[in-house]
């Protein structure tokens, strides 16, 4: 007989190419060969090197009453950001032999819908979410899954779920407290638009700190401003209040890339005519004229946190809800 070109094997073609009974087939995939015959064994075994039969592990898995599989849904899967986060979590996977099912939501909110329906319909045990903005309606449709959730970098207190994510006050609080030392009067702080907590926290304590020290402050949101409206943002800010020190900060990487390319456009030197500070420390932020001061976010861990609140949660812990905040880390370089 040839192997089997089309289809999968299933248990039943093994045990009639092998001419034995479908339960020694289960008994020898299931470990309990001992219970067979050695000649039993070695047609069992010769019936699935020919017809390349793979066992479904999902299907056993879920009998089981579990499939070993995570949902992930990132808001952004090209940020850098995202990309740590997810090596945190696959790492935590990897060790617990988890599967991750990534679904990248690319910030909209009907794909975030879509997603969440589709891993329910694959029956994963448990799902990390790090999205966009999320209305009371969308909320609703999360909180209706009745498998565990932890929310990464989203602490909204009327959702009742882990999250873990950044200290987001004390990361900006650190940036405001160093840029003062400097002697940084006027501050330009460039955001993606303030539509989720993270960015409105960190908008808002720069308006306090700047208020409470009487600093001036500008806001520049640039999901609809190109690269050349920027720059002349820059530009409009370097010249104005003539004689005062001033620092641009980048609320993530995303707006630092930004910031970057704006600076580079009008051929402004960092450290010299304007500060620069981030959230956020991708790779190139070191070599951009010299180094880019950042408050440096433990992704990774925060992915890895994550992850195993989730496992504690699969595995039954029915402890109270948690709000995990983690410190950022200020890495001074040339440019403050």
């Amino acid at each position: 007989m040839q192997k089997k070109t089309k289809g999968f094997a299933t248990i039943f073609d093994v045990a009639h190419y092998a001419k034995v009974g479908k339960t020694s087939v289960s008994r020898y995939l299931n470990g309990e060969q001992d219970k067979l015959s050695d000649s039993l064994r070695d047609k069992i075994a010769h019936a699935i090197e020919q017809l390349d039969f793979r066992p479904n592990h999902s299907a056993r898995m879920l009998k089981a009453g579990h499939s070993k599989l995570i949902g992930l849904l990132l808001a952004d899967v090209t940020n850098p950001y995202s990309i740590a986060v997810l090596q945190g979590i696959e790492g935590i996977c990897q060790r617990e032999g988890y599967m991750l099912m990534v679904c990248n939501t690319d910030n909209q909110i009907a794909l975030q819908d879509k997603y969440i329906s589709l891993l329910e319909a694959h029956r994963v045990d448990g799902i990390i979410i790090n999205t966009t903005g999320m209305t009371q309606k969308h909320l609703a449709n999360v909180e209706r899954l009745s498998c565990p959730l932890v929310l990464i970098d989203r602490f909204n207190t009327s959702f009742n779920v882990d999250a873990v994510g950044l200290d987001n006050e004390h990361a900006v609080l650190t940036v405001c407290d160093h840029l003062k030392m400097q002697h940084y009067h006027s501050i330009l702080t460039v955001t993606e638009p303030v539509t989720i907590e993270p960015r409105f926290t960190r908008v808002e304590t720069v308006k306090r700190f700047a208020e409470k020290n009487d600093q001036t402050y500008r806001i520049v949101e640039i999901e609809k401003t190109s690269v050349d409206q920027l720059a002349e943002a820059i530009t409009q800010f370097i010249e104005s209040d003539k004689g005062t020190k001033k620092a641009i900060f980048a609320t993530n990487g995303v707006a630092m890339m930004s910031v970057a390319k704006a600076l580079k456009q009008q051929g402004v030197s960092v450290g010299t005519d304007i500060g620069f500070i981030g959230i956020d420390d991708p790779e190139w932020a070191q070599l951009f004229d010299n180094g880019i001061t950042v408050m440096r976010q433990p992704t990774q861990q925060i992915g890895q946190i994550a992850c195993e609140h989730l496992l504690s949660r699969i595995q039954g812990n029915l402890r109270p809800p948690q709000h995990i905040k983690l410190k950022a880390t200020l890495v001074i370089r040339h440019s403050t």
